[in-house]
Formats: structure tokens, sequence, C-alpha cells
């Protein structure tokens, strides 16, 4: 165990990377033994907004904390650790969602916590409480273990009064930092305090003209001009988002949460609020945000992102657990195209990590996707292979695929190969949306004609359970053994084209194996007859 925390110590994988300094920074400061502080254990937040439903990048925010809480299970494994889930469910409701249904019901409770608004989908006490069932089932499929914590119920239970107070004893201080950042006609009536009528419930942004910290409470003007005393504890009151974030770091006395670029600022702004509360700010990554296939964006309202349910569509989840790993503070593109690679580099990630030392595991994102343990699956079918198994064999029913991998890896089935079966379903179903409206065949050159006979006889020579290794020796040596191919990249396309029906695709030796000699060459015989393929 100590040579896999010295190892975990020495890693350049950016979870470690962002525990070690969570521990060198913040937690080892406090003492052996002190590093989670009075709570008594390390504390990990994600933060979801519950006017709408969990995304994509729920799902990042979550996995990518995930992986750092894990790594610093490695560093430090006498430190407890958990992670909330934080709803801010008490949040006004600003607007109706375009994607809810009884529209009217939720309409004349606008401006309302969501946990006192009307569930339109009738099946909870409230919207708000509706979602956060939502973002809980969201984060159970996924395996993730966390704890789920309801703005309503810290405000409401009293758990959050001691630091309300201390934002009111401080509420000249926070107001001088807030303000800045404001345009004028803001500026005039902030306060980080939001009262909530008890009248109609609404959340008010109305100004705040008076505050004693001695009674524990604001007076606030009213629209109507009537000036309202009420406690800022019990629930009374909300605080504005940024006031709020800062209050809850040094309520929670969180220790670590990611945010995204977008978010730098208000990081900045909450940061001075929660030192200004005699807090501490927690260990921060920004991570950077997502674009679309031109390199825009990623956006709900415009629709040009890829939703989570989408990816699991095509793919399993592993994949866009990878997808979330890689580089973080990298800006990347998110779309469907993007999804075969991640899976393919998966499978290889989990392939190699068998013969990794301890070390070279650490570094390795299957390590950090599994939290150490991933499966062992026999490796050699990729996602990529499977599309075009799909493809030449004409055939998308699983029991006719599991034919030809079953041939090529005697022994497994179905069963054995439980994440296989899954790839085999998303592989069809990728093919069907994104593969096959492109595919184009075309006829070979006279050139190509040759160099096709040529490895269709070399194929033919071998034995039909020779290995994928033979098989893509003969293909390289056919290649460099025809000079109308400017190089062995153009012979590759050359086949990708004829027999594929696209730019880019497979290690042909593997392919070859996969599909099977016998039907192999029979493909190699339409293409060379110039028969039609698709």
């Amino acid at each position: 165990m100590s040579d896999l925390v010295d190892a975990a110590f020495s890693s350049n994988a950016w979870p470690f990377q962002e525990a070690k300094a969570l521990l060198e920074k913040r937690l080892l400061k406090r003492g052996p033994g002190q590093e989670g502080g009075e709570k008594g254990y390390v504390l990990f937040e994600t933060g979801y907004g519950p006017s709408g439903l969990p995304h994509i990048g729920t799902f990042g925010e979550v996995v990518r904390t995930t992986m750092v809480r894990n790594a610093l299970a490695i560093l430090a494994p006498g430190i407890k650790t958990r992670l909330f889930a934080f709803s801010d469910d008490m949040d006004g409701l600003r607007k109706i969602p375009d994607n809810i249904p009884n529209k009217e019901i939720v309409r004349p409770h606008l401006g309302k916590p969501l946990t006192r608004i009307p569930d339109p989908f009738g099946t909870h006490e409230s919207f708000g409480h509706h979602n956060n069932a939502r973002l809980q089932a969201f984060l159970d499929s996924f395996g993730f273990e966390y704890d789920f914590q309801s703005s309503t119920d810290w405000y409401t239970s009293g758990r959050f009064d001691a630091t309300l107070l201390k934002v009111l004893a401080h509420h000249d201080a926070i107001k001088a930092v807030v303000l800045p950042t404001l345009g004028a006609e803001r500026r005039a009536t902030y306060s980080p305090f939001l009262p909530i009528c008890p009248e109609t419930g609404v959340v008010l942004q109305v100004p705040v003209v008076e505050t004693d910290v001695a009674a524990g409470t604001i007076v606030y003007r009213r629209e109507d001009g009537k000036l309202v005393e009420t406690p800022v504890t019990g629930g009374a009151v909300k605080l504005q988002w940024k006031a709020d974030w800062a209050m809850r770091w040094a309520a929670l006395d969180v220790d670590y949460e990611m945010s995204g670029k977008d978010l730098i600022d208000s990081v900045k702004l909450a940061s001075r609020i929660v030192r200004i509360l005699g807090g501490e700010q927690p260990q921060n990554l920004t991570y950077e945000l997502f674009l679309d296939d031109k390199g825009e964006k990623i956006s709900k309202s415009r629709g040009n992102g890829l939703a989570v349910e989408e990816w699991l569509s095509y793919a399993p989840p592993e994949s866009l657990s990878l997808f979330m790993y890689q580089k973080p503070k990298a800006a990347k593109r998110l779309y469907f195209d993007v999804i075969p690679r991640a899976v393919d580099e998966y499978q290889s990630f989990v392939a190699a990590f068998p013969r990794q030392t301890d070390a070279e595991r650490l570094s390795n994102p299957a390590w950090h996707i599994h939290n150490g343990h991933p499966p062992a699956e026999a490796e050699g079918v990729t996602f990529s292979m499977l599309m075009n198994l799909v493809s030449v064999c004409h055939s998308d029913d699983p029991a006719v695929i599991w034919q030809y991998i079953s041939r090529y890896a005697p022994g497994t089935n179905a069963k054995t190969m439980p994440f296989l079966n899954t790839l085999v379903g998303c592989a069809a179903a990728y093919y069907r949306a994104f593969v096959l409206p492109k595919k184009a065949f075309r006829k070979p050159t006279a050139d190509e004609i040759i160099a096709l006979s040529h490895l269709r006889d070399d194929l033919a020579k071998q034995p039909t359970n020779a290995s994928a290794e033979t098989l893509q020796t003969i293909v390289y040596e056919v290649g460099k053994a025809h000079p109308c191919f400017a190089d062995l990249k153009a012979w590759f396309k050359a086949q990708y084209q004829i027999l594929l029906g696209q730019d880019t695709g497979p290690r042909m030796g593997s392919f070859f194996a996969l599909y099977g000699l016998t039907e192999s060459i029979a493909l190699l015989d339409k293409a060379i007859a110039g028969e039609d393929l698709g």
C-alpha cells in the first residue's frame, strides 16, 4: 500500500494532482487527525439548479469530482470524505421552462421557491421535489456515491441560521464587495438578502433599508412602499446566489468544489465573501466549457449540445466518463462524431491495464473511471470494428453479430462479455444513425484492382484461423509492394473507401479476422469484380 501511495503522490494524472493540492494547501494545515475540520470529514460539493433537468454538465461535474475524491482516498486513506450534491431549490422560479407539461399550473407561482410551486408532472409535492428526485435518479443510475442536500431544508431547518447571522453582521462589507460588479440600477437596490414575502411566498428583490444585528432582522421596502421587518433566520429569507454560494462554503466548511470557466468571476467574488464570514475558499478546479461541432459554446436554449441520454443511446457510460476525464481544463467539442473514438480509447485503456505497473495504472484513465478496478473483459473487438462488421454483414441483429464474435474469440458470448454485448447494440444504433446515411462506396481503379487481387491471393494462402496480426502484416506488405499508393495511409484509405464505403476505418487485419477469412476473401472478390457493396 505504501508503494501505491508513493506512486500516487508522483502521478501526473490530474485527479491526483488536484487531490495532492487539496491535501497540501488546505487539509494538512489543520494538523494530524484534523484534516476534515470540526465536521470530521473532507467535504466535496457539486451544485445543481433544479429549475431544469439534469444534463451532461451535471454528469461531468459529479464524475470529475468523484475522481478527485477517489484519488484523495489513495493519498490519504485514513481521511473520511463525503460528496454533497446540493440543490439550490430555494431559488425563485423566474420563467416557465419550455419542457414541462401543465404550464398553467406553474404560471401563478412564478417567483416562488421551487419547493413551493406545484409539480406540473403531478408526481411530487412540488416542482422542486420533482426535479430533485430526477437529479437523484440520474446520479443513482451511474452509481455515484453522494449525499443529496436541499437548500430549502438547510434554510428552513435553521442549519444555516448561524452563518446567516454572520452575513447580517457583515452586511455592509459584503455589499462593498458586490456593488462594484453591478450596473447602476442594480446597485441602487442590492442587498445580499432576498426576503420571502409572508403573504405571497414570492422571493423578493427589494431594497433593505435597515439591519438589526442584535435582533437578527432586516427591514425592507416593498414595491407598495410599506416597510416590513423580517428575521434572516428560519427560512424567512434566502441570499443572492453569489453570497449564497459563499455562505454555504462557510456554513458547510466545503473543502473542494469545481466550477466552469463561466463562473471564474463568481468564484473570485464568493471567495472574498467567504473570507469576510471567517471561512475559507474551497480548493477549486475551473473546467472548460463544451463546444459544438462548429466550435461554438454549447447552449441548452440553442439546443446545439449533446444530451447524456443521446450519448448513452449510442455508447456505454464508461466512454462518457472517459470524455469527461480527458483534459478538463481544455475546451472540447462535444458532438456525435466524438463517440466512436471515445469508446475505442476506453477499450484500449482497459485492455492495457492488466499489463501495467501500479504507477502506470494510476495514470490510466480506466483507473479513475472505475476507482482502480476496471473490468477484465477480453480485448480485441473495438467499437469501430463492430460498426464495420454491421456494415459488411448487412445485419444489425445482435445474434448474427455474436456469431462472428464467437468465432473470432472462441468461448465468448453475450453473458460472459456483458460490456461487449452492450457495445454490439450501441454500435448497431450508431451505425444506423450516423454511418449508414454517409456511406459512399467507390469502384477500384485498375491499379487498385491489381493490389486488391494481390491482397486476396495472399489472404487465401492463410489458414482460416490466422491471427489478426498475421493478416495485418499481409495488408502492410501488399501495400508496400504497389507504388500506385503514395504511402501506406493511401493504401488503407483505398481499402476503406472501396470495401467499407468510408474514409476512415479499423486495422484491416483485425477486421478481416473478425469478419472471417472466407467472408473477407468473398468481399474482396466482389470489389475486384466491380460489384456493388452497398
